[in-house]
């Protein structure tokens, strides 16, 4: 009875623990003993790197939210085709977010390069630039691998910088990531090449990865992480209105590109230029500065900062919330999810110890399972001839077991997902035809779907 009396009371404290904290403290993604993979050019397979996946620790006090992290996600990263040297290697980072940020009355604070925000799962959100910008005086690009130095150095603001979307298309992963010197980062909505509409890449035909989310128009996105100046950011689908009446709709981009014919002190739209032995052309949208924002009355367009104050599922009573921009084909729009400003007071959130008293957040199972109860899966193709995939729509904040049965509830094949991952696979190509049943749990928690091979 009295170790009863102990399992109940442990049971109700995590519980209450994990009301009486906000998202953000609990949103994140922990873990201490699943550790990463990628891939290598020329190679499906994946190889593990041995790094931890997600974020380490979690602890708070009554101002900050600390997140110690490697900055490596659960899906595989690479390859990265660019020539792109780097993988992605273990951080040691400690972010420091504001749990009651605060808007900013005076000059909006422009974003930088490197680190602006941090994913739930620990990677870095970069904004929309890679360090490369156009140099009149020399009438060539200046910045970034094989050009020479900018004026003023790499942070020194030019009249047209580089958009790194489009730019760098080519060196991105299947989960539209990759790694400056080491910290893999995504400058845009984190949800994988192939499940856009349109697919814009074909990385993902041989090295297959997720993403942290995949896009589910029927609902709101989840909360995909935080900025630096600690307001939320979320994914490409929300309320239509901010109130959070008007059922769900695509969260839009105010910004648009320009109509013009010429670039000011820049290079010619279309001119073709010769860069890293190739060709180039620098069409309209090659530069940030191709872009301007105009303002909408219609409450699904966003600011200035690319965000608006609205209610989400996290924040029932409203928040400023940043969201990850795309188009009607879910590829990713200008300025994909913060900036070209801070909506918040800024402040670089990257430290190098804790330096003040502090509670450790530990989840608990009972706070993580209506996460799985209100997952909704796709299970495709149906029928299937050499392979079934099984998506969840959201974000996965626990391991996730799925298993394959045949008619007889012989156990077939095994799979897992991890926090964070959002797709498994089962190679179906030497099993007899006819009926399965995939069967997704979390603890008691099942879901069951049939499947025909």
């Amino acid at each position: 009875m009295k170790n009863q009396k102990l399992l109940l009371f442990t049971f109700l404290f995590y519980i209450l623990n994990s009301f009486a904290q906000g998202p953000e403290i609990t949103s994140w993604l922990q873990n201490t003993t699943e550790t990463g993979s990628y891939y290598n050019n020329g190679n499906s397979n994946t190889i593990s790197n041995g790094i931890l996946i997600n974020c380490q620790q979690v602890e708070y006090s009554d101002n900050f939210v600390y997140v110690t992290t490697e900055g490596v996600p659960s899906y595989p990263t690479g390859p990265f085709l660019d020539g792109n040297p780097s993988q992605a290697q273990a951080q040691g980072s400690i972010y420091k977010l504001p749990l009651n940020p605060q808007p900013n009355t005076g000059t909006p604070t422009a974003t930088t390069m490197g680190t602006i925000g941090i994913f739930i799962n620990g990677v870095s959100l970069y904004d929309y630039r890679d360090g490369v910008a156009w140099n009149p005086n020399t009438n060539a690009l200046c910045g970034g691998p094989g050009n020479q130095p900018c004026p003023g150095g790499p942070m020194a603001t030019m009249d047209w910088n580089r958009d790194a979307i489009p730019a760098e298309m080519d060196g991105f992963d299947c989960s539209k990531g990759h790694p400056a010197m080491g910290q893999y980062h995504h400058h845009q909505n984190p949800s994988a090449f192939d499940l856009d509409l349109d697919v814009v890449s074909t990385i993902c035909n041989l090295y297959d990865a997720e993403g942290l989310y995949a896009i589910d128009v029927n609902d709101h996105s989840p909360l995909l992480g935080y900025a630096y100046d600690g307001y939320p950011i979320y994914g490409a689908y929300g309320y239509a209105n901010q109130d959070g009446s008007g059922g769900i709709v695509r969260i839009k981009s105010s910004y648009q590109l320009q109509n013009i014919t010429t670039r000011p002190s820049g290079p010619d739209i279309g001119q073709v230029i010769t860069i890293g032995g190739g060709q180039e052309e620098l069409f309209l949208g090659y530069f940030r500065e191709d872009y301007e924002y105009v303002s909408h009355v219609e409450e699904d367009y966003l600011d200035e900062h690319n965000g608006r104050t609205c209610v989400t599922p996290e924040y029932p009573n409203g928040t400023y919330a940043y969201f990850c921009t795309v188009d009607e084909n879910h590829n990713s729009y200008y300025p994909y999810a913060v900036g070209p400003t801070f909506y918040g007071v800024y402040s670089n959130a990257s430290v190098n110890n804790v330096n003040e008293s502090t509670t450790i957040y530990t989840p608990s199972t009972a706070a993580l399972n209506p996460s799985f109860e209100q997952l909704s899966f796709d299970v495709f193709p149906n029928p299937s001839m050499n392979l079934i995939a099984i998506q969840a729509n959201g974000i996965v904040k626990e391991k996730i077991a799925v298993d394959l049965f045949s008619t007889t509830g012989k156990l077939v094949k095994s799979s897992n997902l991890l926090p964070g991952q959002t797709i498994a696979y089962f190679d179906v190509q030497t099993l007899h035809q006819g009926s399965y049943t995939v069967r997704v749990s979390c603890g008691n928690d099942v879901k069951q779907f049939k499947v025909v091979r």
